[in-house]
């Protein structure tokens, strides 16, 4: 398998209610070594670079019964399934009980199977490793209680949600629950002891076992690892003082897969951080908060920052933890939002149904979705931009953010748009996106000075019809004029 492109394609699949669907369509039980060859020739199609199956390793029994008996995810059930069984409850996917591929899923053979294939028709996988936990009932809790938070009988006392207690042979140990430090702990998991160097090498082992089976890792929640954030959630100094879990990590994975693509989902202004600390991508979650305001302004300031920067963000419009897209922005917004995020440099993340404009958020511990239809205009629009962005340019080209100004004296309308050019040799293209529900114009200063002088060819890759103009006006400025949350996706060249 060739490296991976600068900015590449990952589509994040539910693997166990994408099996699920594939089996109800096949009418046979489908597993990852199964999976039809229809499926894997959409998926290629549609030319992503890579699939994240989230949810491949083995669940917690502890986790699918507290699913189960929860009472406040019932209705969270209902809604994305009306007609739900406890059998349709598998137990979450970040209380991981072993990093194998569940039997019910095919197991670890299976999941080879699948990679080949995957990988003769140019795919490569993307799995799970989630660094601040371990499910409740791992095997840690007997085997190395040493690697785990402890507490005490006061601490239990206090914060029952954050502590829960095993009976061992020889003594009762009371362990913390996985936490984010503003959030109370996650109570199927077992928080993992980043300050033992004993953890740190145990968890730098599975990623690397990790790394065998797949070509990249989205690594859940990685910040909280990190030697700040965990000390200021859990206190006491790391063993040996200021040693940090990602570097040395990183660096093992490295060495034996240079290849290896590594994603961090991280909050807080710490994307920088976890960069600098090895990893390929970081969740670029401040875009889509800015999307959600509809404010370009902010949009625009958070595009002026470096191009290294900007090179190394997972952009997206939604994932499994945010609301569907057509919920979030309505459906019009939703595919401005898009037509800006996806044509930005960075890794680029799509969800499953996603493409067909889906609204069903699915809870991750359903095993099971319920059918849905697609919206058509929905699917026509992301048919036509995945198309777009196949071309070299948007995968290898040079990008540059541009500045819109008033379309005439006293129309600050321009304020309202985001507009950016990528260029690959002679090759150019111009986005240029509404992110308000009213009209909006602007110049916009395209910046081609090779095609002053030339008849060019203007198409806007996102809608019909084609546009065509003079060339010496291009090289200069382009006049634009967005309905409410229009767009364009022009392709400029000579002819």
């Amino acid at each position: 398998m060739t490296t991976w492109p600068r900015n590449p394609t990952l589509c994040e699949i539910n693997t166990w209610a994408w099996l699920g669907q594939l089996s109800r369509e096949a009418g046979r039980r489908v597993t990852l070594d199964s999976v039809p060859d229809a499926e894997i020739e959409r998926l290629a199609a549609l030319g992503f670079d890579g699939v994240w199956l989230m949810g491949v390793w083995q669940r917690s029994d502890e986790s699918r019964r507290m699913a189960r008996e929860h009472p406040g995810l019932q209705n969270d059930y209902r809604k994305a399934v009306p007609d739900f069984t406890q059998g349709d409850v598998v137990g979450s996917p970040f209380s991981v009980a072993a990093y194998r591929v569940d039997p019910v899923l095919g197991g670890d053979a299976a999941l080879s199977t699948l990679r080949q294939r995957l990988a003769e028709r140019g795919i490569r996988l993307v799995l799970d490793f989630v660094p601040n936990h371990l499910a409740r009932d791992h095997a840690w809790t007997s085997e190395h209680p040493e690697w785990l938070v402890q507490g005490d009988p006061e601490l239990i006392a206090r914060e029952p949600h954050n502590y829960f207690a095993v009976d061992a042979a020889d003594r009762r140990r009371i362990y913390a629950h996985g936490r984010d430090p503003h959030f109370s702990g996650w109570t199927d998991t077992v928080q993992v002891d980043y300050r033992s160097a004993g953890a740190r090498r145990a968890m730098a082992d599975v990623l690397l076992s990790i790394a065998e089976r797949c070509d990249g890792a989205r690594c859940d929640m990685a910040m909280l690892v990190t030697r700040d954030v965990f000390l200021r959630t859990w206190g006491r100094e790391f063993d040996p003082p200021r040693a940090e879990f990602w570097p040395a990590a990183v660096t093992d994975v490295r060495a034996q897969h240079p290849g290896f693509l590594l994603l961090a989902e991280v909050y807080w202004d710490l994307e920088w951080d976890l960069l600098e600390q090895g990893f390929n991508y970081a969740y670029d979650k401040r875009l889509y908060d800015r999307l959600i305001e509809s404010d370009a302004t902010k949009v625009r300031q958070h595009l002026a920052a470096g191009l290294d920067y900007q090179r190394r963000l997972a952009r997206f419009t939604e994932n499994h933890d945010e609301s569907r897209a057509v919920c979030a922005f309505g459906a019009e917004r939703s595919l401005a939002a898009a037509a800006l995020t996806y044509t930005l440099p960075g890794l680029r993340l799509f969800h499953e149904g996603q493409l067909d404009g889906w609204q069903t958020k699915l809870p991750v511990q359903l095993g099971r979705r319920a059918a849905e239809p697609a919206k058509p205009e929905v699917a026509a629009f992301f048919q036509r931009l995945l198309a777009a962005l196949r071309h070299p340019i948007f995968r290898d080209g040079d990008w540059q953010p541009l500045e819109p100004v008033a379309a005439e004296a006293g129309d600050d309308s321009y304020r309202r748009i985001v507009a950016h050019r990528w260029s690959l040799g002679e090759a150019h293209r111009l986005v240029c996106v509404n992110l308000s529900p009213e009209r909006a114009r602007a110049q916009v200063a395209a910046g081609i000075p090779e095609l002053a002088g030339r008849k060019r060819r203007i198409v806007d890759l996102l809608a019909e019809p084609a546009r065509a103009g003079s060339g010496d006006t291009l090289a200069t400025d382009l006049l634009v004029d967005l309905p409410g949350y229009g767009y364009h996706a022009f392709d400029v060249r000579a002819e």
